[in-house]
């Protein structure tokens, strides 16, 4: 990979963290809010699905941030684009689908074929 891409991929996943890292520190500022008093059952039970739903989608967002922090390593070392099985290159149009990667597509497609067979 040139040193072109690797900048490239650098820029885009550090732009992504800030987001998410914004993201996350809003939604624990309306979560401190003081709590409404709804006199109704349904509104709270609906408030508390939307909080529910939406701290859903932060645990899935801390573990992409998990990622990124990951992928932004090996950028720095030097091992980003590099598949962990196999050694091999990992190509920059699988990398621009999913920039967190650590496996090239044929190593990938191996572990979840073998993940399905043993049924996890």
């Amino acid at each position: 990979m040139n040193k072109k891409d690797v900048e490239y991929f650098r820029k885009f996943l550090s732009e992504r963290l800030e987001e998410l890292l914004s993201q996350a520190g809003s939604t624990v500022s309306g979560m401190t809010d003081p709590k409404e008093n709804f006199p109704n059952p349904t509104d709270r039970a609906s408030l508390e699905a939307e909080r529910n739903f939406e701290l859903r989608i932060r645990n899935r967002e801390s573990k992409l941030i998990y990622k990124i922090k990951a992928a932004l390593e090996r950028i720095e070392n030097g091992t980003f684009g590099i598949c962990e099985s196999c050694g091999g290159d990992i190509s920059v149009k699988r990398l621009k689908a999913r920039p967190v990667t650590s496996q090239c597509i044929d190593c990938k497609s191996k572990e979840e074929a073998l993940e399905k067979a043993l049924g996890l």
